[in-house]
């Protein structure tokens, strides 16, 4: 949906299950609409849809599929402003963990996946709407080795620059603002604000004043709150870091992790939160030093058994949760970062104008977290975020 200062605002369809168009187009239908109905029955609806690669090549050479989702767009009342072309693959139902960053920017395949998506938006949004696509932060650092390390920048480089000017060309095209964010997070090939900008900075090594123009308005940043808040980083803090270096803030995922203090009853409990789909990285903190990293949730729980009286004072832990509602007592949560970011983008409202609730983990979610369907939590989930936004000025 449209709110004030050229803001769109929606939620992010990955949290449905939805790997062929079939599937995808099933979720719109059964769920979006509906949520729809609750938060925006009197306005245009916008949007953030999620494709995995064989959903967006059905869909792109099918003019019949094409047809079916206009004159849904149509009826509904809804508009596509962005989608998340972070999954490239299966993202529901099976094991994904390090599977979702392949393949990565290392590869022809997520080059053209990611243009086709620039296709298939320019092509079904709104004349002269902006439009974006968020992707993973480069590759995972697990998949980059210390020798390869610079060839694998090169071929990343390239395929970026090759991406930048793909969207170029949609520009002269459709006189639309366009543009990709890469998105930090934990065990990324760069996850803070720091190595993001690091990363920036090596890949716009030796362009031109124009060219480097160019590329930065054409590839930015996709910010998760969650992401950065695990990494212990403050809005202000981050989005001086990124926006001081001239990078383009193209989206904002509305997203909050797991906050714990480290006793026994919070470990014990924490550990019911592991699952067979996704990575739950844990970061561990001493106060303003990070001491800890764990690939994943169960990493943490063992160190943690062997090292109770020195376990730091501090966890967050990868799992986005329900950003409405606070989780059990003996957890919190990073909703401050996006209130805190909120009340930043008040007094600069221009720095980002796409943002999408992004809570996907509804199917692996302990039962006491999850409402009664995903339906009424994502309804809830707009409640909470228009009211901060209209708190903010930003509705």
């Amino acid at each position: 949906m449209r709110l004030a200062n050229d803001i769109n605002l929606g939620y992010c369809t990955n949290i449905h299950r939805g790997e062929t168009w079939e599937e995808t187009f099933q979720g719109l239908s059964r769920y979006t609409d509906e949520v729809r109905k609750c938060v925006s029955s009197d306005r245009p609806y916008g949007v953030g849809l999620r494709l995995s690669s064989s959903a967006a090549l059905q869909v792109s050479s099918s003019s019949e599929e094409k047809i079916q989702f206009q004159k849904w767009l149509e009826t509904t009342n809804s508009y596509l402003f962005t989608i998340n072309g972070f999954p490239y693959g299966t993202f529901h139902g099976s094991r994904v963990k390090e599977q979702v960053y392949v393949p990565d920017w290392r590869t022809s395949e997520r080059l053209d996946y990611t243009n086709l998506l620039f296709d298939l938006l320019a092509e079904m949004a709104p004349e002269g709407e902006e439009i974006s696509v968020s992707t993973l932060p480069g590759s995972f650092k697990e998949f980059i080795t210390e020798e390869g390390e610079s060839q694998d920048l090169a071929v990343m480089r390239k395929n970026l620059i090759a991406c930048s000017d793909h969207i170029e060309r949609l520009r002269e095209k459709t006189g639309r603002d366009i543009h990709l964010g890469l998105e930090p997070e934990p065990l990324g090939y760069f996850e803070t604000s720091s190595e993001t900008v690091s990363f920036f900075d090596r890949v716009c090594e030796g362009m031109s004043s124009e060219e480097k123009e160019r590329f930065l308005r054409n590839i930015g940043v996709n910010y998760d709150t969650c992401h950065l808040a695990l990494e212990y980083e403050e809005p202000a803090g981050a989005i001086s870091n990124l926006v001081n270096a001239g990078i383009r803030i193209s989206k904002v995922h509305l997203s909050s992790a797991l906050r714990l203090k480290p006793t026994d009853e919070a470990v014990e409990r924490l550990s019911k939160f592991d699952d067979e789909v996704y990575l739950h990285q844990v970061i561990v903190s001493n106060g303003s030093e990070i001491t800890h990293r764990f690939r994943d949730l169960p990493d943490a729980v063992e160190w943690y058994d062997e090292n109770r009286m020195n376990a730091g004072e501090e966890w967050r832990v990868h799992f986005h949760i329900p950003i409405h509602s606070r989780p059990e007592s003996c957890f919190s949560d990073t909703r401050d970062h996006i209130t805190g970011l909120l009340s930043l983008l008040s007094e600069k409202p221009g720095i980002c104008r796409h943002f999408e609730m992004e809570t996907y983990t509804w199917e692996v979610l302990p039962e006491d977290l999850r409402s009664t369907d995903v339906v009424e939590q994502l309804v809830a989930e707009y409640d909470w975020c228009l009211g901060e936004f209209r708190r903010f000025g930003l509705a």
